[in-house]
């Protein structure tokens, strides 16, 4: 279907990755990962024509039709919506709009004509006169409200631009579909109904996420980059995982035998080399070593890295937490609250999940909570009340203006040092997220949205906090620095509030849920994990 011969990509003097050959076979879904910087995008562009490799090849089969996932969110902002994602299947679109051409010409010939009906076959053989009813019904499920199909995409607000775009994709309806972050910027009900879509398309699928819960849902394989070649595995994640850690345990397995062989063999020589009668059996043993050396493979050290992170509470709470009492919150721009007389009791040491669809207010309430002495606000009626004891650390959704200055790393998380933090332990927490070096002495405006992530953890880590409230904190993060956050926060004896759109993240965190539905203004306060809420609804 489409594969990979020798592909090389070089930055200067070290390759990204190299000779790389790699074939996606008929109709799987491979998920392609690895650690952050690894290579995997430009893969992806390399496959679909948007980018040059360094030497190499990639070979698609006749006839097959490639749709991918764009990239530019304002790309078509003076094109209708509609039509953006009509635009996805471009043998269809060209029929259409060639013999729309015609048919608004005042001038066409009979041959023009003729060449229309040609084209209104060729729109009927790719299912042009349902079109717009299949594109309304991705642009829904895409979460699009109806009363934005018809307009510009300029109308459509940049977060959901992107949504337009993957069901632009989906609705291509190619032979090889490749989805670079599809889950990004959409909620929870969202990601689940694309799950739903991609298992029913019968369509090779290469997919990059870090989405795991994704992954397992969709993917029949996995694709993964690491040591600058792609090693494919059947199976989702979970198989992935498993396979790659029991081949790796085998492997060393294996050379620490042929290491304890070699030690005989060699004593063996060392104590009859000098005699004659056994000078035999020592070349035989010589010889046998260096086949043993030749066949060991070196077990090399992966490009993934996993930060250690880990929250202590400086002072433990009993009881109550937070006491939330009928808080209500507007906006000037809505005549509605977002909130609407929400009570609730959070115990110490909870842990709760907030999930909903985009826009529905789970940043509201969550900054409510906080209240404006940190960067949240108060609410128009009603009262948030902490716990006298109450160690509060809050992490935003968007971390950015947090990173504009020029300091160097030491320098900005000295910034949060307790009492008794001397520069040795910044320096510890900065090695155990990953920075070290003369790494440290970078501005920390410069460093990556998943870096950004990680040195806000630092803060946190520093803080010795009692209560986290946490706004999508797995934004921009790799599977490893997801995987270390999730089993930080599972160990942490403290309270947790966090706003997550990642499945796998929440069900393993949170033992209670509360669930926003904008439609209503109401907040279902829910007793388990996610999947048995899901479970409680018939929806899991």
């Amino acid at each position: 279907m489409i594969s990979t011969v020798n592909l090389t990509v070089q930055f200067g003097e070290k390759p990204l990755f190299e000779n790389v050959s790699v074939k996606f076979s008929d109709g799987n879904r491979y998920g392609l990962i690895g650690a952050n910087g690894c290579g995997k995008s430009t893969f992806m562009k390399i496959l679909s024509g948007d980018q040059e490799p360094s030497s190499g090849d990639v070979i698609i089969d006749k006839g097959v039709r490639l749709g991918k996932l764009g990239q530019d969110q304002f790309a078509f902002e003076d094109i209708p919506v509609m039509d953006v994602v009509l635009m996805g299947h471009q043998e269809m679109w060209t029929a259409m709009t060639e013999r729309d051409n015609i048919y608004s010409n005042t001038d066409a010939t009979d041959e023009d004509y003729i060449r229309a009906a040609e084209l209104e076959g060729k729109y009927a053989e790719f299912g042009g006169y349902s079109s717009e009813a299949r594109a309304a019904e991705l642009l829904s499920g895409a979460g699009i409200a109806t009363e934005f199909h018809k307009g510009p995409m300029k109308n459509v607000s940049p977060g959901w631009k992107v949504r337009v775009l993957l069901a632009q994709a989906l609705f291509s309806d190619p032979d090889v579909l490749l989805l670079d972050e599809p889950t990004n910027n959409l909620d929870i009900d969202t990601i689940q109904w694309l799950e739903v879509v991609l298992d029913e398309k019968d369509c090779t699928m290469i997919i990059i996420s870090h989405d795991r819960h994704f992954l397992n849902s969709v993917c029949t394989h996995m694709a993964d980059l690491d040591y600058g070649e792609i090693k494919v595995y059947p199976g989702n994640y979970d198989d992935y995982m498993l396979a790659s850690s029991e081949a790796r345990a085998r492997l060393m397995a294996e050379n620490a035998k042929s290491k304890e062989r070699i030690t005989e063999l060699q004593e063996f020589i060392s104590r009859f080399a000098a005699n004659k009668s056994k000078a035999k059996q020592a070349t035989s043993r010589r010889k046998l070593i260096d086949k043993l050396q030749s066949d060991a493979v070196a077990v090399r050290p992966s490009s993934r890295q996993n930060p250690y992170i880990r929250f202590i509470q400086k002072k433990q709470l009993y009881r109550k937490a937070l006491h939330l009492q009928s808080v209500s919150k507007g906006f000037d721009t809505d005549e509605t609250n977002i909130i609407e007389n929400f009570s609730s009791i959070v115990e110490a040491g909870e842990k709760i999940a907030i999930v909903g669809p985009n826009g529905s207010g789970k940043s509201t309430l969550l900054n409510l909570i906080v209240g404006s002495e940190m960067g949240g606000f108060n609410p128009d009626e009603g009262e948030c009340k902490w716990a006298e004891n109450a160690q509060v650390a809050f992490m935003k959704q968007d971390v950015y203006p947090d990173f504009e200055s020029k300091v160097p790393l030491t320098k900005w998380l000295e910034k949060y040092a307790g009492e008794g933090d001397d520069d040795q332990v910044i320096r510890s927490v900065l090695g155990r997220l990953l920075f070290s070096g003369d790494g440290v002495k970078k501005p920390v405006s410069v460093i990556s949205g998943g870096e950004k992530h990680r040195m806000y953890f630092g803060k946190l880590m520093l803080s010795k906090a009692n209560v986290l409230l946490l706004d999508e904190p797995t934004n921009h993060l790799d599977m490893e620095s997801i995987e270390s956050l999730q089993l930080a926060l599972e160990k942490f004896e403290g309270t947790v509030l966090v706003v997550s759109h990642d499945r796998e993240f929440v069900n393993a965190i949170a033992k209670r849920i509360w669930v926003v539905d904008p439609n209503d203004r109401s907040i279902t306060d829910f007793k388990g994990t996610y999947d048995d809420y899901l479970q409680s609804k018939d929806r899991l």
